[in-house]
């Protein structure tokens, strides 16, 4: 398949709108129209996953850390962005990335780590906000189930575990058709009233253009009156972050040793126990510190994450419990996730889990 074909799976998956503004989720070398002949799957992209595709004779490497984060202004190989840049565009290598955007799902890094760790009834930490719309428009009342039905088929009207969510209302419309119009209904020139319910569903930021589009190829008018409206709530299903709890309370010297052993790190560092067994744990894969505090306000026992700062340990306040665990660990199984994924619904497309172990830092 063409790697666009491999890119807007992904999307399905984790819709690049959600990745975070300092981002840069995406394709970032190769072409849209390149014929991907398989796939090298890592954490990171580096030169030794790029000779690893080679090898392989895979022309495409989808990571989930971007090689790049910012503009380059040179590639000169000065440093190993540009090195492994320079190497993947000598050898026609596409580089995909899938980073925050799959934080973000409720399906993606988070809930690996909570499977791993046994968790259950789990929720997204900190829920993201203005994501969601709302989509208005007016149809006839003869109209109003088929136009209603396309938008659903595009993607609209999901609230939590329900789907199909809508409401209307019946109301009366007015409008005149000009010189060159080609009204429905009513006559060019004369205002026409017409019994019209009004539709309202929600959609997330990343299906308006499809939901707009089924709606407007449903409708019976030639110019479709519609509003789009930008929503405060907060989508529970997409955010940073996820809490859940074990089935049973687990002695907390217990668990930590448990979390040691099934997150396959060298080093936990953790601050005093606050509490003798752990029951509820909130956890963020990669860098994690800006959520201690809704770890907190959750009542978490235990705050999984990676890269805190000296300082920040102190934040725990005798609250809760920080566990950092090491970035690459914490995001380790994402690897099998993807592979996972391609496996279920491309099952004759080549992958390959890396066997580059790209963590860059070691443990004595």
């Amino acid at each position: 398949m063409t790697i666009k074909e491999i890119l807007l799976f992904l999307e399905s998956k984790a819709p690049y709108s959600l990745q975070e503004s300092y981002d840069n989720s995406g394709l970032i070398t190769g072409s849209p129209e390149m014929i991907s002949n398989g796939a090298v799957i890592s954490l990171d992209c580096t030169e030794d996953v790029v000779d690893e595709a080679i090898n392989l004779g895979f022309n495409t490497i989808i990571a989930h850390h971007p090689i790049v984060f910012s503009g380059l202004k040179r590639l000169t190989g000065r440093n190993y962005i540009e090195r492994t840049i320079i190497k993947a565009i000598k050898h026609d290598i596409a580089i995909i990335s899938i980073h925050t955007n799959l934080d973000n799902v409720s399906h993606g890094v988070n809930k690996m780590i909570a499977e791993k760790l046994g968790l259950v009834n789990c929720q997204i930490l900190d829920p993201i906000k203005e994501r969601l719309f709302k989509i208005v428009t007016y149809v006839p009342h003869s109209h109003a189930e088929e136009v209603l039905n396309a938008m659903f088929g595009a993607g609209a009207g999901h609230i939590g575990n329900y789907s199909e969510c809508s409401f209307s209302a019946d109301g009366r419309g007015t409008f005149k058709g000009g010189e060159n119009s080609t009204p429905y209904v009513g006559q060019i020139g004369a205002r026409h009233t017409e019994l019209e319910t009004k539709l309202e569903v929600i959609c997330p930021k990343w299906k308006i253009e499809s939901v707009k589009k089924a709606m407007i190829a449903a409708h019976p008018y030639e110019e479709v009156a519609h509003e789009i409206i930008q929503l405060e709530n907060k989508w529970e299903e997409i955010g940073a972050g996820m809490v859940g709890e074990l089935s049973t309370a687990v002695e907390t010297m217990e668990f930590l040793s448990f979390l040691k052993n099934t997150m396959k790190t060298g080093c936990v560092k953790y601050t005093n126990p606050t509490t003798e067994s752990i029951s509820k744990v909130a956890l963020c894969g990669g860098s994690g510190s800006f959520l201690l505090d809704k770890a907190i306000q959750q009542g978490a026992d235990i705050f999984i994450s990676s890269d805190f700062k000296y300082h920040q340990y102190f934040d725990a306040d005798g609250r809760i419990i920080i566990a950092d665990i090491g970035h690459f660990e914490t995001e380790q199984y994402t690897i099998d996730l993807l592979s996972a994924w391609f496996a279920e619904k491309f099952p004759t497309f080549a992958t390959h889990k890396t066997g580059v172990v790209t963590n860059p830092i070691n443990y004595l």
